[in-house]
């Protein structure tokens, strides 16, 4: 073989190589920058426009910016003590709140009994003789039997004592 025919299957062969690189690489025409010369002149106009941008804006809500990260945590921060509202730290948390609904539930417990203890005016109830005598003790009535028979007719009664 001789050395002309080894140069071009060499070059034959570096060309193939460069298509492969194209191929996998693409073609500066289809890049969507303005200046296609060179790849870094691409990434150099990328960086200069990713540079330039105006995404982070703290003063305005939008969709086309953000806030920047302390703004954001500033915000979460103010959420989070309205949510709490100044609850101790040992409220602060929904784990901490559902651990005492769950292991404190006496106090709670104590609490609805005494409630379950009243006089209802809201609904009909059933108390015992002696729930009714404290109850009325309570609020200064008497009881029905004392009263006497509301059905009475004092109107026969006092025409009978005039005869």
């Amino acid at each position: 073989m001789s050395l002309a025919t080894r140069i071009e299957s060499l070059v034959i062969r570096v060309a193939q190589e460069f298509n492969d690189v194209r191929a996998t690489a693409g073609n500066l025409a289809s890049l969507s920058t303005t200046d296609k010369s060179s790849l870094v002149a691409a990434i150099n106009e990328l960086k200069a426009a990713v540079l330039s941008a105006t995404a982070i804006d703290d003063n305005q809500i939008a969709t086309a910016t953000t806030y920047s990260s302390n703004k954001i945590v500033s915000l979460l921060d103010a959420l989070k003590a309205d949510i709490l509202g100044g609850a101790d730290a040992a409220y602060d948390t929904l784990v901490e709140i559902q651990q005492l609904l769950q292991n404190g539930t006496s106090g709670l417990d104590a609490l609805l009994a005494a409630v379950n203890l009243r006089v209802r005016f809201d609904a009909a109830q059933t108390l015992t003789v002696a729930e009714q005598l404290q109850a009325r003790t309570n609020i200064g009535a008497v009881a029905a039997a004392d009263v006497g028979n509301t059905d009475t007719d004092f109107v026969v009664i006092f025409d009978g004592a005039l005869a």
